[in-house]
């Protein structure tokens, strides 16, 4: 079996540690808790071409990547951008986290999650935000850390396209 070192990141607030804990264990609590530096978790997907153990870095909030961000990211396979439906600010940081990411390692596999369609009522985030955010390679899926709603489809997509990554570089 594969193991592949993945980073979840994205600005403060916007559902990351939530988003593993819905993927890793099946777990959803309301009560909100910083992530300080980094938090590992870990879990098998099968995905069609096999196994893949990922190994899973949720990475403190932030808006832009300082060198210790950076320094995490080292050695990653790909990486889950993160933002909040609700606050249209947070695609802003997401794209230029993805930017920074680019800027220090080249392009790795990704996929971009917008968390918190269970507050769909709230969103702030339009169309026309998501057509800026296509233009820059980034196709946002929705989900919800919550409910469940896309999570695990949206990171066993990240696993497919790291799988498929390993397998044209060999």
């Amino acid at each position: 079996m594969r193991s592949a070192k993945v980073c979840i990141i994205g600005d403060f607030a916007v559902g990351k540690t939530s988003t593993v804990a819905r993927f890793v264990n099946n777990e959803f609590s309301e009560k909100y808790l910083t992530t300080v530096g980094v938090k590992i978790d870990t879990k098998q997907v099968d995905i069609p071409s096999g196994s893949v153990k990922l190994i899973i870095w949720d990475v403190a909030g932030t808006d832009r990547l300082s060198d210790i961000e950076l320094a995490y990211l080292r050695g990653s396979a790909g990486f889950i951008l993160v933002a909040d439906g609700t606050r249209t600010a947070t695609v802003e940081s997401a794209l230029r986290l993805k930017a920074d990411i680019v800027a220090q390692y080249g392009e790795l596999p990704f996929v971009a999650m917008l968390n918190k369609f269970d507050l769909s009522d709230e969103w702030q985030i339009h169309h026309d935000e998501l057509a800026v955010s296509r233009s820059a390679g980034v196709e946002w899926i929705t989900c919800s850390a919550k409910t469940g709603e896309g999570v695990a489809m949206a990171i066993e997509t990240l696993a497919t396209s790291i799988s498929d990554a390993a397998t044209e570089s060999t």
